[in-house]
């Protein structure tokens, strides 16, 4: 099998710094990308600033492949989506040339002649990898080894609190009331006059939070609605100045500041149980009962899971809550872990019983949250070393993860106050959250 190539599944960032660590490894990266062009997802979120500056966005695999080429790596700011793509991403994806292809969806991954039943010399067998391109035609490709960096940006969660999809929700997309993608610019200035409810607590739902609370400053009239499950102040607003990332942490303070200014309403303890339509409009109503007023649009911004649907016949060991590697799931999962320091994962964390196939990048968090590029870079590092043979190197941790400044994790799930559940208080400088009455049926 070592003639065959390792396949990557997705063309985003850790995807595209896979093929960067393999080729400089001497192992043969072939990139499979759903979407029309490299990086389709970052595309899909453009005009989002990243809190992350570009000392921690740019691969060094990747700038060592592209120096050659007379590419200079952006050194200062928080660049857009977008401006990531152009200063960074597409030129990566260009050199790595006919080892990205575009157009192309893997939809399904196995043993050459071996389902997932099948023991006797599956680990002698290359892997097959079955692919669906865009003109309709499709292809089997015999791999030596998968890296899964697909992501989760295509599974979004539903605004329903049991994880499935609200009564009506299906319907109210439908109608194009709900949506799962935070607004452009463009699109925030059509919402002017309206009422607006934000559904999710994480930095997504914040960054929305912010565009749309400077819309009802500028705006009178203007009603924004912020809907999080709990009480906890700390989730809420994340770490704030003891962040260090520091632009995560601002997200957290602007989001603070709009619900300070009075120009966004803090619904806390809602719970999704239905979503009716009445004269083009979507009312959420909660589990107990409660509704909120009629909005013009609702964004639901509650995190995504992973679509493993392509993943069937081969053998993977997942914790079952988070859906990731079982390894790390401790180390990321809200419920357990409080105090904000995540270690990095490396190719031993990420193994599965199915040998040389890992599961890189966001989608091998799960359904956990707050991933960062730097975590999927060193993963995809150790990972390419272990497939070169390098066990050392594949062993050794290159990177320690920035403390989130959030202490208490997600709190416990019925406390309001958020007062159990951490390893230390939520910041003592929150604002007080605000509960919305509303009518009930």
């Amino acid at each position: 099998m070592s003639e065959l190539p390792v396949v990557v599944i997705g063309a985003g960032p850790q995807g595209l710094a896979a093929a960067a660590h393999l080729r400089e490894r001497g192992l043969t990266p072939l990139v499979l990308e759903a979407g029309p062009v490299p990086a389709h997802a970052v595309s899909q979120w453009a005009h989002v600033r990243l809190f992350s500056g570009w000392n921690e966005l740019v691969d060094p695999a990747a700038a060592r492949l592209l120096e050659p080429t007379g590419w200079t790596a952006p050194s200062e700011g928080y660049p857009t989506g977008g401006e990531w793509i152009s200063a960074y991403l597409a030129p990566l994806a260009g050199a790595l040339g006919e080892q990205v292809r575009t157009g192309a969806r893997v939809t399904g991954v196995s043993r050459k002649g071996r389902d997932r039943l099948v023991d006797a010399g599956r680990d002698e067998q290359p892997f097959t990898v079955h692919v669906t391109y865009a003109d309709g035609s499709e292809e089997k490709v015999d791999a030596r080894a998968v890296i899964d960096a697909s992501g989760t940006w295509t599974a979004p969660n539903p605004a329903g609190a049991d994880g499935l999809p609200a009564l009506g929700e299906r319907t109210a997309v439908e109608a194009g009331v709900v949506s799962f993608l935070p607004p452009k610019p463009e699109q925030v200035e059509q919402l002017a006059g309206t009422h607006v409810v934000v559904v999710g607590s994480g930095h997504s739902a914040m960054t929305a939070v912010i565009q749309l609370g400077a819309l009802a400053a500028a705006h009178p009239g203007t009603r924004i609605s912020w809907v999080v499950r709990r009480g906890s102040t700390g989730i809420s607003f994340g770490g704030g100045a003891a962040d260090e990332l520091p632009q995560r942490g601002a997200l957290g303070l602007g989001a603070k500041a709009v619900v300070d200014e009075g120009h966004v309403a803090l619904v806390t303890g809602f719970r999704t149980d239905r979503i009716t339509l009445a004269d083009g409009k979507a009312v959420l109503i909660g589990e107990d009962g409660t509704e909120l007023a009629p909005a013009d649009q609702v964004i639901v911004l509650t995190g995504f899971r992973p679509d493993l649907s392509f993943l069937t016949e081969v053998r993977l060991e997942l914790d079952a809550t988070l859906q990731a590697p079982v390894r790390i799931a401790a180390e990321v999962d809200p419920n357990l872990h409080s105090c904000g320091d995540v270690r990095a994962t490396g190719a031993a964390d990420l193994a599965h019983p199915e040998k040389d196939l890992y599961l890189v990048g966001m989608k091998s968090y799960g359904r956990a949250p707050t991933f960062l590029a730097m975590t999927g870079y060193e993963q995809v590092r150790s990972v390419a070393a272990q497939l070169a043979g390098d066990h050392e190197a594949a062993a050794r941790v290159e990177l320690v993860l920035p403390d989130t400044g959030v202490c208490g994790g997600s709190g416990a799930f019925d406390d309001p106050a958020g007062a159990s559940g951490g390893c230390c208080g939520a910041p003592a400088s929150g604002p007080e959250l605000i509960m919305l009455s509303a009518p009930t049926r």
